[in-house]
């Protein structure tokens, strides 16, 4: 035991036993960096294949997108070769005169609520059955017999009731 201890007090054994400590730590601290490594490239190719999904995902409802906006483009240049659409668009711009005109015109609102309470009373006449519907007339005669009634009938300014001059109205 006496060899033991001479040899491990002499220098070159103390020297090789403090470089075989330094080894194994640096040994050790390579084994950890490397395993950081291989964690941190595990970490960067799932964040990369994330990544790559959603940026699939993006162009996937990108293209959805487009093609949805091009069959509504289409839908829509159809609908305005159709007839009812031009009627709605003539409605649609009659109602926002209509609420136009009852802000900014203060003696409209009345006349035109009496001529929509008229309008609509001579549209339930012909729905009961009790007159012939104008439009039919319309269809038939055109628009000069409608331009002729406008002529005949004059507004009431006291009343914003129409008043015909013909006694057939």
């Amino acid at each position: 035991m006496q060899d033991i201890l001479n040899v491990l007090k002499q220098p070159f054994t103390l020297g090789l036993l403090l470089g075989l400590l330094f080894f194994a730590g640096a040994l050790y601290h390579l084994m950890r960096a490397k395993l950081d490594l291989a964690r941190f490239r595990r970490h960067l190719s799932d964040k990369l294949e994330l990544e790559a999904k959603n940026l699939q995902d993006l162009r996937q409802e990108k293209d959805r997108l487009s093609q949805e906006n091009e069959n509504l483009r289409i839908k829509t240049a159809q609908s305005s070769n159709d007839p009812n659409q031009h009627l709605e668009r003539e409605l649609e711009l009659l109602a926002r005169a209509e609420r136009h005109m009852n802000l900014n015109a203060p003696g409209f609102a009345g006349a035109w609520e009496t001529a929509k309470s008229q309008a609509l009373a001579e549209i339930q006449e012909e729905e009961r059955g009790n007159t012939l519907p104008k439009k039919i007339f319309r269809k038939f005669f055109g628009s000069s017999e409608t331009k002729q009634i406008a002529a005949d009938s004059t507004l009431d300014p006291s009343t914003g009731e129409t008043q015909s001059s013909s006694p057939a109205s």
